[in-house]
């Protein structure tokens, strides 16, 4: 079937291939073989144009009043070329032609006279960057006679000797230039790039806002000024980019999904992502990930978002909509912010193609790395024989290897004293490098081919990607193909329309989540080999880590074995298609209709063999074993591997009709007034199927052994076939939504915004009037440059904008109603059973939230210094919170939702771009922004917390940012046995009797601080020296607080002699005196008679006894989690550095190429951090496990245009 699968794929790609390149054939045919047929009727000269612009690939460049000398006549060509039907048109006019490519420019026949008093300017028109722009126009200021350039962007024109004239010098989004001509014969032309659209233009998805009346807070930025190679997706670009945006990643594994925060947290328990728009309207996730996981730090998510499935290279810019005023139009799902990508589109102009590549190497991790802080094989040997010569009592049912398995082995007479030298000897050298074994340098490539053009009828742009990205960890990769299509469609004056489809096809393959190969390299001890000398795999005898708790036995384990026999692969496949069609009645009137459908596919399967160790805890019996029969065998899989699968289908629309009027109006037109208005609906369809089948053989036709003779011997495994493995998720969601936008402005001088959205929902109970919740804003803008100080000639730009609205949240699973579960047969019964699914909630409220935004932009030098800051204040109230239900109410552990709590969230921003040296050969830009969020839950939420949720900082505390989590109070080592101590309140119990858990921590904890950064920022220069430029971005984040790795989780029960240690150990206390210069407890055998003093925390015992809630296990597990190791999480990180060099104009002159760029880039290439860190990656959210995936990584790439 995959075969198949992998058929199809590549049908399509190669039929995509030939269209792209049939449309590059068809572009480029040459003029004397193509062949024009047509017949008009008392045509004029336009007709003609406009008939052969409809059925060739021509345009042409003219004026209006050139054409009167053509005769309005008959006109009939059969297999005519184009010269052949120019020089007929033309024969008794006063007009001549030329051709350029694909283009025909018309001027004026000169006269003999005048041709000898003509002197002809020549030169070549490039952009900044030396980039011939073919299909430029120019004209002579003040008459009609013009051209344009050819492929190469060169020209040729005459002009008058005597007498003054200036060239006008033209081209689609670059500034005109006007260049006199003087006593030149030669005029190389740079026209620079109009960044009107970005920089004077914002995209909110619904409108597209003139700068100086924008009333938002919003962060405009172009792709290609943040995108850099090496990046596979956009989100990844962001880092360090956006005022007010943090992007937080605990993994840097392929296809793994940062967090991303927009102005902090709006919310207690829904979803705290922004909303992805692409080209106006909202993208979907592929596959539904719970809020829980989603808020959670520790959670990795490798499936992807709304956006992973879109090539970067398809983008053209970026808006980040921040306050109340921005997001309104968004309605509920708008409250955590909204990021608006737009894609490319075509230009006018004959086809230009391009191609770009990138390959990508990214460094694997050494024990050489200073963050890799783990003993050597000899140092854990010794480290070991120091355990034993303390008579270390270690634990029974530990894994035997290393040191502790030779010393085993000859306590039980398994091996001689002169063998167990011998074994000790051998696994001090043995020094295996599990990073070398496990993880790899990888290589990986990108590729992008794209061709944009068009004419005043209709422009195109399309593309194909590719991209192939290794992981670190071996197998591990995500492979990708995408395409997109563009089209803009101009039928006349009055009708417009935009069309796209795209489609995007994903394919991963990541390690089971029970083979984590990073966190075994980093944390199993490198005197375990992993080959025999024969170079076979060694096996050791390891505790099962699946199955049941029935039994203890071990079975042989080697990792690679358990890589090679299991697989966690991801198939997903994304269409999507979009109209807008746009009706200008009257002028300052525009009607749109549009369009959107999407639908994504994922397939996730997850396959253990019959030869890993993981099935064989669940046959209790090794491979070529059978299993034990009967009841005493406790066999849940007598045969075959397992096979789990998750198959899930989105479906999702939105139709949308808006109407757009503005109207200028006064003596001097200085009041205008916009008013924007429209309905939307949209819907979303889930069905997601899972399922668990044991008895799967991969490796034999991928079969299922289903009709097992002798089931009865297997009462476990017949009771597991009883029961109904399979579940089905069907969801759907409809929302019917009207909005509008009323605007008024004053000669740019002010500008007023009142925008709103009603969102219609039915999850909030019979009451009509929270049914509905309005989201609106009102919103001003102040130029004061236009006012108070036009006069100031260094101030090019002063606005003060303000705004204040009112945001509302929902959960999607709510319902007033009571859900019940249908289920199937219940054997004791013989009845269908159905169950509560979730309780009904009438009661429940919006989610609000207000927001106050104020900011001011300031411009100096024309605008060569540019300084913005920006303020705002969010409050939610009612906010969502989980309470426990009691199990007599039908449902065992269910949590019920409530409005319960709120939330206050502020903070500021100040950002700063300036261009310090323009000259004509070299530029210097830099930019750096510097912002702030304070959140603080205000009211104590109603949820019950574990204390693993505090230590961890997932619990809400009023008076708290959320994040925040606590530690024990260490106060140092105790001097007569190294064993840690701490202000537990042990000699004052009586004060916490009858506490609450909250109560209990806030009074025996402190609060270390929050796991997610206060403030956050960056440095971004840019140096461009002729066809080099040199770009570096250094982001940094400041107030988060670290907790370091545990030191002594693994040892609670025992040192365990397959795990590797932290060097610290070699410094850890050993005699009374050490606690002088070391903070490392001791290791205390469960053998010392004190053992059991310091193992069982004093509240570990039942609650009802002591009347004191469990706030401890043991003082090991405080010290992991005390103050003492808790450090800064302040960093500064080389986030990227880029050298680019474009290949002159004149180098390019003899190729059919009109740019070739080459480029050197590294991503992550440093982090200069708190040195307790000990190399510990700062940025990494999780405390779970060491991110060492996160790698420096060193790109090339290849860019060309013909």
């Amino acid at each position: 079937m995959k075969k198949n699968c992998n058929l199809v794929r590549k049908r399509y790609f190669l039929f995509f291939l030939f269209l792209v390149f049939s449309m590059q054939f068809s572009q480029r045919v040459y003029s004397q073989e193509m062949k024009l047929s047509f017949n008009l009727k008392n045509a004029t000269l336009k007709d003609v144009i406009n008939e052969i612009k409809r059925i060739s690939v021509y345009d042409f460049v003219y004026s209006d009043p050139q054409l009167t000398s053509f005769k309005q006549r008959d006109v009939s060509f059969t297999n005519a070329t184009i010269q052949q039907v120019m020089e007929d048109c033309l024969k008794d006019t006063k007009l001549t032609y030329a051709i350029n490519g694909n283009t025909i420019v018309f001027k004026l026949k000169a006269t003999q006279e005048k041709e000898q008093e003509l002197k002809y300017i020549s030169g070549v028109v490039t952009d900044q960057a030396g980039n011939p722009l073919p299909g430029a126009t120019l004209l002579i200021k003040g008459t009609t006679t013009g051209m344009a350039t050819n492929t190469n962007g060169e020209y040729k024109i005459g002009v008058p000797k005597d007498g003054e004239c200036t060239l006008i010098f033209s081209f689609m989004g670059m500034k005109t230039q006007y260049v006199k001509v003087g006593n030149k014969t030669k005029i190389d032309v740079k026209l620079e790039e109009d960044l009107t659209e970005v920089e004077e233009v914002v995209v909110t998805g619904y409108q597209n806002i003139d700068k100086r009346h924008l009333t938002s807070a919003v962060s405009s930025v172009k792709a290609s000024d943040i995108l850099t190679p090496g990046m596979t997706s956009i989100d990844q670009a962001l880092e360090g980019r956006i005022p007010e945006l943090v992007l937080i990643s605990n993994s840097g594994e392929v296809g793994a999904t940062p967090r991303i925060r927009v102005r902090g947290t709006s919310t207690l328990l829904g979803n705290r992502e922004p909303l992805w728009v692409l080209d106006g309207f909202i993208m979907h996730d592929p596959v539904n990930v719970s809020n829980d996981d989603l808020n959670n730090p520790d959670y990795i998510n490798i499936i992807g978002n709304a956006i992973a499935g879109i090539n970067p290279q398809d983008i053209e810019r970026i808006d980040v909509l921040k306050d109340a005023s921005a997001t309104a139009l968004y309605g509920t799902r708008a409250a955590n912010g909204v990021i608006v990508v737009t894609t490319k589109k075509g230009a006018i102009g004959p086809a230009r193609f391009s191609y770009n590549h990138s390959s990508k190497y990214t460094r694997r991790p050494r024990y050489s790395d200073r963050n890799i802080n783990l003993m050597n094989s000899q140092e854990r040997v010794q480290f070991g024989k120091e355990l034993s010569d303390l008579h270390y009592q270690f634990p029974s049912d530990m894994t035997m290897v290393g040191y502790e398995g030779a010393l085993d082995s000859y306590y039980k007479g398994l091996s001689t004293y002169d063998e167990f030298v011998e074994n000790v000897k051998w696994y001090e050298t043995v020094n295996t490098d599990w990073f070398d074994i496990l993880t790899r340098d990888t290589y990986s490539h990108d590729h992008t081919f794209g061709v944009s053009g068009g004419n005043d009828d209709i422009r195109y742009y399309v593309s194909i990607g590719y991209n192939k990205e290794n992981g670190v960890s071996k197998t591990t990769y995500t492979e990708r193909y995408t395409t997109r299509l563009n089209l803009d469609m101009t039928f006349s004056k009055k009708i417009k329309a935009n069309f796209s489809m795209n489609g995007n096809v994903q394919k991963k393959n990541h390690l089971m989540d029970e083979i984590d190969a990073m966190d075994y390299a980093y944390n199993t001890t490198r005197a375990l080999p992993c080959f025999n000398p024969d170079g076979t795999l060694y096996y050791y005898n390891k505790s099962a880590y699946g199955g049941t708790n029935r039994y203890s036995n071990k079975f042989r384990y080697n990792i690679l074995n358990e890589i090679e026999n299991s697989s966690n692969e991801y198939d997903g496949n994304t269409i999507g298609a979009m109209l807008d069609i746009k009706l200008t009645p009257i002028t300052g009137l525009d009607i749109s209709v549009s369009g959107n459908y999407n639908r994504s596919s994922t397939l996730q399967e997850q396959w253990w063999g019959e030869k890993t160790h993981y099935v064989a805890r669940w046959k209790n019996a090794e491979y070529e074993s059978l299993p034990l029969t009967g009841s005493s065998g406790y066999c849940y899989l007598p045969y075959g591997g397992i096979l789990k699968t998750v198959n899930s289908i989105t479906e999702g629309y939105t139709f949308r009709t808006q109407v757009d009027y503005r109207k200028l109006f006064g003596e001097n037109q200085q009041h205008m007034m916009m008013l924007m208005g429209g309905f939307e609906l949209n819907g979303n369809t889930t069905r997601q199927i899972s399922d668990e089948n044991r008895g799967f053989v991969k490796d034999r036709g991928l079969q299922f052994i289903d009709e097992l003779q002798n089931l009865d011997d297997y009462p476990w495994y017949k009771d597991w076939l009883n029961q109904n493995h399979r579940s089905i998720a069907h969801g759907i969601s409809h929302q019917i939504s009207g909005y509008f936008v009323l605007s008024y402005s004053y000669q740019n001088h002010f500008t007023l915004n009142v925008n709103g959205r009603f969102d219609a929902s039915n999850k909030f109970g019979s009451r009509s009037n929270e049914r509905f919740l309005p989201v609106w804003s009102v919103s001003g803008n102040w130029n004061l440059q236009e006012n108070i100080l036009k006069n100031v000639k260094f101030i090019s730009e002063l606005r003060l904008r303000g705004s204040f609205g009112i945001q509302g949240n929902m959960l999607e699973d709510q319902s007033p109603n009571l859900i019940i579960k249908q289920g199937t047969l219940e054997p004791i019964y013989n009845e269908n059973v159905s169950t509560i699914a979730r309780y009904p909630n009438p009661n429940l409220r919006w989610e609000e939230t207000q927001q106050l935004d104020g900011g001011l932009e300031i411009g100096f030098f024309n605008s060569r210094l540019n300084v913005e800051f920006s303020v705002y204040s969010k409050k939610t109230t009612d906010c969502f919170t989980d309470v426990r239900v009691s199990s007599v109410n039908g449902v065992a552990n269910h949590a019920y939702v409530m409005n319960g709590g709120d939330l206050k969230n502020s903070g500021y921003s100040i950002s700063l771009s300036a261009t310090p040296v323009k000259t004509k050969d070299f530029q210097w830009k830099f930019s750096t922004y510097y912002s702030g969020n304070f959140n603080k839950v205000q009211t104590a939420s109603v949820e019950s917390y574990t204390l693993n949720d505090y230590l961890n900082g997932t619990a809400l505390v009023d008076g708290a940012a959320i994040g925040s989590f606590y530690s024990y109070k260490f106060w140092g080592l105790n001097p007569s046995n190294g064993t840690p101590m701490f202000d537990d309140y042990n000699d004052r119990k009586h004060l916490l009797e009858y506490k609450t858990l909250e109560e209990t921590v806030l009074m025996t904890m402190e609060k270390s601080g929050q796991r997610d950064p206060i403030f956050s920022g960056n440095f971004s220069n840019n140096f461009t020296y002729k066809n080099f430029s040199l770009s570096m971005n250094l982001s940094y984040s400041i107030g988060s607080k670290v907790r370091l790795f545990p030191l002594y989780s693994p040892v609670v029960s025992g040192v365990s002699s397959e795990m590797n240690v932290r060097k610290e150990f070699m410094n850890r206390w050993m005699a009374p005196g050490d606690e002088a210069h070391t903070n490392i407890p001791v290791i205390m055998s469960p053998a010392d008679p004190e053992y059991m003093t310091y193992y069982a925390h004093f509240s570990a015992g039942p609650t009802t006894a002591t009347h004191i809630q469990n706030f401890a296990s043991n003082v090991w597990n405080m010290y992991d989690n005390s103050d003492i190791r808790v450090v800064s999480g302040n960093y500064l990180k080389c986030s990227s550095m880029t050298i680019r060099y474009n290949l002159s104009s004149e180098l390019l002159k003899k190729t059919p190429f009109s740019n070739i760029s080459l480029s050197l880039n590294a991503l992550n290439l440093f982090t200069i951090s708190a040195k307790e860190l000990k190399g510990q990656d700062p940025s990494q959210a999780g405390f779970a496990k060491p991110n060492l995936s996160v790698r420096p990584s060193y790109t090339f790439q290849f860019n060309v245009t013909f």
